[in-house]
This record gives C-alpha cells, structure tokens and sequence, in this order.
C-alpha cells in the first residue's frame, strides 16, 4: 500500500526574497505571442480559442524578482508518496512541484531532477524554476503558483489507501482547482487525478498544461505525424514530424535554437507522449482524452540554449528537454469552461522500456510509434486509464484528512464573500492572513482601513465583485489607490487617473499614487510627465522611508529601476544618476542594476567604463525568457565584437 510521509530536502539554492512592491500595471513581456500575419491559415477552432480572452494583466497577483543567485543550503518542505513500485517526491511550497519519480524496482529516476533550487524570471509572475513535473494553469506561460505554497492533505484514494490532494485558487482566472496523486497498490505508474472549476456566473477561459523535465539525450516520441512549430519568433506553422529540413527534430540537440514542437494528435488516438534513451527505457506519460495536447519543447545545442541550460541549474550536470500535455493543441489557445462547470481528467506517469533498435530507427515513424504505443497499451491499457479516472471521479470530492500544507488565504476571502463551499477543496477561514485582512473589512464594513503606519500598498483585488466594493467605500486615500489599480486592470484608464489624482490630493505617502500615475503617462506617450512624476514619487519614497528593512529596500529598489530607466528615456542623464547614486549600494551590486549602470553610462557617453562593467561581469538573476537587451547593449557598447558567451540568451536567430 502507498505510504505518505513529510521530508525535508536540502539542496544548494536562494531565497525567494521580497515581493516587487509595485502593482504591475504595464502589459506582460510575454515571448508566446503571434503576429497578425501568422494567424491567417490556422484551423478555425485553434484561431478562436487563441482570441478568446488572452491574459492583458498580472493583476491582482505581483512579480516576484526578489531572488538572487549566491546559492547556500536551503530546507524544502516535501510529501513523499511511495509504494514498492514508485517513490514521488512533491514540493507543496513550490506549486505543487514533482521534483522526482523513481522506478524501485530498476533504480532509475524518471524525471530530470534539478540538483539546485534556483529561480528564473520565467513564470508569468517571475520566480521559476526548472525540473520535475509542473501544473500550470491560468495562462499562456508558467503559473504563477510556480513558486507559491499550495494547499495539501490526506485523502482516501480509489483503491483504499492513501492519495496526496493539492489545491489552491488560482487568481489570474479565479479558479478554484485540485491535484490528487496517488500510487495504486503494485502499479508503476504515478495517478494524477486534475479538476478545474468555475463558480462564476459567465464563462472563464481556462489553461493547463502539465510540463515534464526529462533528460535532454533521449528521443521524444508521440502519435503524430505533424507538428505546429514555434521558434519564438512570434510565428507558428504546421511542419512534418519527425524530420524538418532534414533533421529528424525528435532528439532534443538536432535543433540549434529553443522551440516549441505541438504535436497534433488525431482525434480518437489514445492521448500519450514519451522520451527514451538510446536502449529504449525513459518515461512515458498518458491521459484521458480530456488533455488532448502533447508537445516537445527543447533549448537546442545552440550557444544561447546552452547558456540557459546552465543558467537554471549547477553548470556540468546535464540539460533538459520537457514532455507537455494540454487542455488544447497549443499553449497558445484558452478553452472555454462555462459558468458553474467543472472539467477534469486523469493523467499517469511511469517507466517505458521498448526495443532500442526500433526507437533509434531512421526512415520509419510509424513503426518507432506503433512500437511505444504498444508497449504502452501491455503496461498499463487504456481502458484501464479510463477506468481508474471513473473511480478517481467518485472521490474527488471526499473531504480531506490530514492537512500536510497551507496555502494562501485568497480562497478562503473568496469563499466568504459568495458563500460557496467547494466539496473536496475546503478553503479554512483559519488560513486568512494579513494581506486579506482590509480586504475582509471592506467586505463586512464597507471601508477600507486605512494603514497605521506608511508603507508600499498590498496587494490589490481587482475582480469586479470587490470593485464594486471599493467604488461604494468612502473615499479615503488608500481605497482610491486600489480603486485605481482595479480600474486600470479593467480597461479604464481615464477613471483609474481620476481616482489616483484624488487620492493623492489626501494621501499622506505620495509616492505609490506618483508611481501610478507616471505609468499612465507613460501608457499614454507623455513621456516628460512621467519622468517628473517617476523623480517625485522617488524622492518622496526616499524621504518617507523608516529603515534598511527588506520591505522598504524592495520598494526603492523596484522604484528606482523604474524611475532611471524613464529619465534615460527622455535624456535626462544627471537626474537618472542622482537616482542611482540614492539606491542602497546592495541594490546597485545586484546584477540587474549593473546592467542598469552600463545603459546609464552609455548614455553619458562613457563606453570604456561600460565595457569594463561587462568585464567585471554580472548576473541579471531576473533576466526573462527571451529578453534580448543584454545583447542589446552590448551591441552599443562595443559594436564590432560579438556578445560573450556568458551573456548569450539569445532564443532566436539574429
């Protein structure tokens, strides 16, 4: 029978650090968008769902930058799931994280498990970290629960034994889901039972796609003879599988730059996807029909690919390919849950080992994928998947025992206001804290407090329902700040500047209203307003500030950056450099800021002293997928000579 157990797992890694204080007003930097002209000759349902209702803003939730890269060792909590078959190992601190699944019985591990815990700027919300099994839900990009503690508990499993729910709100979307995983008795397959569920009253768009980390030195194998094909170059076309301009693009390093492979698997074909080494042995991963995506993405043998490989991980041991499956073909698309309904499906995880000569094979497709499916079908059949996802269904709602983790406290704030209690995913008003603390008061008095002492704003909710709350609360300072953060969100802008302009007429900290404001400036082109109001609001932030505490070094950090980067724009060079030389010399040694130093002395015209930042060299830990600038400024720093290897992200061709 499976065991449960609580672990610690120590691993060389960084802190999380502080939450970027700073509401995220501006549109994402997402890599994963087309052009017009791209969309032209998509299939109708795919060109519908990729319209339909696309993320426009992170709020309510906020970036996480705060991490660094000077590793030590860290503790992370872990529930362990194990049978004489399998051992799983979960991080519930980490969104939920399969950070490894090994196979007892041939001593191998499954997953490509990361030896160090260390963030990167790649979940929609920032903090990410490669490796293991991931659920990522509410949009195009990873979730921003990556590095976020989930619920989790205890709960019967269909076989009598014991089964590990997770579940949180998801609050992009305001979607309430769970994860049940579970051993059944002498299998050697991990069971993964996925609900979603919409309260609302109108239908929401709904995102999921489970990312496998696997070994980079196998061959991906799935039931497909095409692919639509992204290389991160805002384009997506349908291309032949395996072979693409004569390189069989199965194998992870036959491709120079990091893509995206969506496999299109034809309806009525059993829903799978695996990655095998050269004797045939790997990971195989299926489902019910439900999650009808499969894709490869792969970083390439290319020098920009390489250098994230070691970005993400302890330079020497070994890269990654990921193994993905949907709700839709692409991770472009968002399929629609209507109002009151739930989807759900089954998914499995475990070793597949098949004939090697046959999985090396060139020139035979259909005989490698004839070959995995079948030895598929003799592991674990699909009538049995279905089967188990009937039985899984029966208890999705069975209350949980045992708590293992707390999450936030958001559905429970939720659960409050509309009464709605979600059987099986019980949201304790015991796990409300102090970010929902004015929020519940808003709810029970119709006021929102003010702060007893100044400060950076919470966190702002910007769904309609609590909307409408604050446009009928009296109109104090900090009511009108997030009343304006709602607005903004909402596609309001004329009336968000309103109720800035307001609360700034009263606000005893200017500076969070300035900051706002000069975003909405900025939005609109204004960019010499702005820039005095980004300087103003940072002198009043320098002027407000109590101590060194990470909270307000984290607001003049996020702040600043903002505030120089908007004086270079406009040439104002000496203002942008009295900014500088205001941060706290922590914040200017971190790497993001001495990137910030170089396009600062470029600007002045210093470029030997620019080059010797690069020379010095540093580390933009929150350096996002994608992101060209540090080729960028080199390219103003030194025209000639090309980028160094240790600053090469580059996910495209030039």
């Amino acid at each position: 029978m499976t065991v449960v157990r609580r672990e610690v797992l120590t691993l060389p890694g960084v802190e999380l650090g502080p939450v970027n204080p700073l509401p995220p007003l501006r549109p994402l930097d997402e890599v994963h968008e087309l052009d017009e002209r791209s969309k032209e000759d998509l299939p109708l349902d795919m060109a519908r769902q990729l319209g339909w209702q696309p993320l426009r803003s992170l709020l309510p939730e906020r970036l996480r930058d705060g991490y660094g890269r000077r590793r030590g060792p860290v503790d992370l909590d872990t529930i362990v799931l194990e049978n004489d078959r399998l051992r799983a190992t979960v991080l519930p601190g980490l969104g939920g994280r399969v950070a490894s699944l090994f196979h007892k019985p041939t001593g191998r591990e499954l997953l490509y498990r990361n030896p160090v815990f260390q963030p990167a700027a790649f979940a929609l919300n920032g903090a990410w970290f490669s490796g293991g099994i991931e659920w990522n839900i509410g949009a195009t990009g990873h979730s921003t629960l990556s590095c976020a503690p989930l619920h989790a508990a205890r709960v019967t499993a269909p076989d009598g034994g014991e089964m590990v729910r997770l579940w949180e709100w998801e609050r992009l979307r305001d979607l309430p889901f769970q994860v049940d995983l579970w051993l059944p008795e002498g299998s050697d397959f991990l069971h993964v039972g996925v609900r979603i569920r919409n309260p609302h009253e109108k239908a929401a768009p709904v995102y999921w796609w489970s990312n496998i980390a696997v070994p980079e030195e196998r061959r991906v194998v799935a039931p497909a003879r095409e692919a639509w094909h992204f290389g991160y170059e805002r384009a997506l076309r349908r291309v032949p599988v395996p072979e693409l301009d004569g390189i069989d693009r199965t194998y992870p390093l036959n491709s120079e730059f990091p893509a995206d492979y969506f496999y299109e698997v034809e309806d009525g074909r059993r829903r799978w996807i695996a990655a095998l080494d050269g004797e045939g042995h790997g990971l195989v991963q299926t489902s019910t029909d439900a999650l009808r995506g499969r894709k490869l993405f792969l970083w390439g043998a290319g020098g920009g690919g390489r250098r994230w490989q070691e970005w993400l991980t302890e330079p020497g041991t070994g890269g990654y390919a990921e193994i993905q499956a949907g709700l839709a073909r692409t991770q472009l698309e968002h399929v629609r849950l209507e109002s009151e309904g739930e989807i759900s499906w089954l998914e499995a995880y475990g070793p597949l080992s098949a004939d090697a000569e046959t999985v090396r094979s060139v020139g035979s497709w259909g005989r490698v994928v004839d070959e995995v499916e079948g030895r598929l079908e003799r592991a674990l059949p699909r009538a049995d998947v279905d089967a188990a996802y009937e039985e899984w269904r029966a208890h999705a709602d069975a209350e949980p025992g045992q708590r293992l983790a707390v999450g936030s406290g958001w559905g429970a704030l939720e659960v409050l206001r509309t009464g709605w209690k979600p059987a099986g995913t019980p949201f304790d008003e015991s796990t409300l804290g102090a970010e929902q603390a004015p929020w519940r008061a808003l709810m029970e008095t119709g006021a929102f407090p003010e702060p007893r002492r100044v400060g950076a704003p919470g966190p702002t909710l910007v769904a309609p329902a609590w909307r409408d709350m604050l446009e009928t609360a009296p109109a104090r300072p900090l009511s009108e700040y997030h009343l304006g953060v709602a607005q903004w969100h909402a596609g309001d802008r004329a009336q968000a500047v309103r109720s800035w302009e307001r609360g700034l007429e009263l606000a005893a900290s200017d500076w969070p209203f300035l900051r706002c404001l000069a975003v909405a400036d900025a939005t609109d082109g204004h960019r010499e307003r702005a820039a005095d109001r980004y300087a103003e609001a940072f002198a009043d932030l320098c002027a407000e500030r109590r101590d060194e505490g990470e909270a307000w070094v984290a607001a003049t950090a996020a702040l600043g950056r903002e505030t120089i980067e908007s004086l270079l724009l406009v040439g104002r060079l000496a203002e942008a450099r009295a900014v500088w030389t205001r941060l706290h010399a922590g914040t200017r040694a971190r790497g993001r800021f001495r990137l910030l130093e170089a396009q600062l002395l470029v600007a002045e015209g210093e470029l030997a002293a620019a080059r010797e930042v690069f020379e010095a060299g540093f580390e933009v830990a929150d350096l996002r997928e994608g992101a060209e600038i540090l080729g960028e400024v080199w390219a103003q720093v030194a025209p000639d000579e090309p980028l160094p290897a240790r600053y090469d992200f580059r996910m495209r061709p030039s």
